[in-house]
């Protein structure tokens, strides 16, 4: 074996934390009935907020979208959801998203974001997953979701998995964890010689053990949704793409899984962006759906459930003159769950808000963030696992959470 394909199997196996995970992420999914389950879903490529959650009170977004703006509410297909006297939906959601917050289990930060403003993807991307402060030395293998891991280690033995090819650095740290792509599960990294030459390497190690607990897990998991895949083909479901992969998702986290976190790509538009029709309605379409097909697939624990799903910013308020928008600012968060604190029985918009007009626009041309990232994700934890100003300082240290009243 080369030595580039032994590492790519090491890491298929353990990710940047060595390889004991196995053992400790089995522990912890033996006691993931009754936890709060927490899906992060991190759309990469910059989404365009103001598409998705629609200011129709203002006058300003009309004018400064003159070809790609989202009609009021009204009778029209076309036409945005209403949501309240502010705010409105993307129509595309209105099959799958739009019915939750009906119900109550879907709310939205609208002006959601970080402080970083390099606007490059991979660096606000790298930050936001990190969550440590912009200023003085950060450590890149330390991410946010695996410092709350750590938190809850001790309590409440959580397993974490990202459902990903390479462990991402939100989910890398201390607390050892799991990762699998589930777009084709049956595909590994590793083959049967492959494992056989790890297998021999350890074999007289204290990490033998470890080793081939780690290759069980995998094959444990991949059996599971192979069987899942062909019980599909019975059942001749046709959602494609992410709705597959989030019925996937689902089934692991509902039986074995407390944090698991999953990417999204393709949200960079630039050009030919579309309207209430386009690519990136059908974009809205595809991902909605497919969050509807992991709180069906959730069944009863969907009650434990949250789901939030972000981007590493925001993009352009005005069009650009290719009928798209360019990287941005302040974004808009969706917080989805079966126990949300429903605001006269439906969803709410949460957070500190303004109504976009000229002058208020951060450096002339983007939502501004009011609602910074990490303290929204402060009071999230603290709802959801009663974490102390202590633990949540370990998590986000220096920063102080905000409560939005969401759960």
């Amino acid at each position: 074996m080369q030595r580039r394909q032994f590492l790519s199997a090491i890491a298929a196996l353990s990710g940047v934390s060595g390889l004991s995970w196995s053992s400790r992420v089995m522990a912890g999914a033996a006691n993931a009935g009754s936890q709060a389950r927490f899906l992060l879903v991190f759309l990469r490529g910059g989404y365009d907020a103001s598409h998705f959650l629609i200011p129709h009170s203002s006058q300003f977004y009309y004018d400064a979208r003159p070809n790609i703006a989202i009609a009021r509410p009204g009778n029209q297909p076309d036409s945005a959801l209403v949501l309240n006297s502010d705010w409105g939906l993307h129509p595309a959601l209105r099959e799958s998203l739009y019915p939750m917050f009906q119900q109550g289990e879907a709310s939205f930060i609208p002006f959601a974001g970080t402080d970083d403003l390099s606007r490059s993807h991979f660096e606000t991307q790298d930050s936001i997953e990190m969550g440590q402060a912009l200023q003085g030395s950060r450590d890149f293998h330390s991410g946010f979701l695996n410092r709350l891991s750590t938190v809850l280690q001790g309590s409440q033995g959580v397993a974490s998995m990202a459902f990903t090819d390479q462990l991402p650095i939100i989910l890398q740290g201390a607390t050892s964890t799991a990762n699998l792509a589930l777009k084709n599960p049956s595909k590994t990294n590793v083959d049967e010689r492959q494992r056989t030459i790890i297998s021999e390497m350890y074999g007289d190690s204290g990490l033998s053990a470890q080793v081939n607990t780690g290759f069980q897990t995998r094959a444990d998991v991949i059996r599971e949704l192979q069987e899942e895949m062909n019980s599909a083909n019975r059942n001749a479901i046709t959602t494609k793409g992410f709705a597959l992969e989030a019925q996937r998702i689902a089934k692991l986290m509902r039986e074995k899984y407390a944090i698991g976190f999953v990417d999204v790509g393709g949200w960079d538009t630039h050009v030919d962006q579309g309207g209430a029709k386009g690519a990136l309605a059908g974009k809205f379409e595809e991902l909605g759906r497919g969050l509807q097909s992991y709180r069906e697939e959730m069944g009863s624990q969907w009650k434990n459930t949250t789901v939030v799903v972000i981007s590493e910013f925001g993009r352009t308020f005005r069009e650009n003159g290719k009928r798209g928008t360019d990287h941005g600012h302040g974004s808009v968060y969706w917080v989805l769950g079966g126990g949300l604190n429903r605001d006269r029985g439906q969803g709410r918009i949460a957070g500190e808000q303004i109504i976009p007009a000229p002058g208020k626009l951060f450096q002339n041309r983007d939502y501004p963030v009011l609602n910074e990232y990490r303290a929204i994700f402060g009071g999230l934890f603290a709802r959801l696992y009663g974490l102390n100003s202590k633990q949540l300082d370990t998590v986000f240290a220096g920063v102080k959470s905000k409560d939005l009243g969401i759960l």
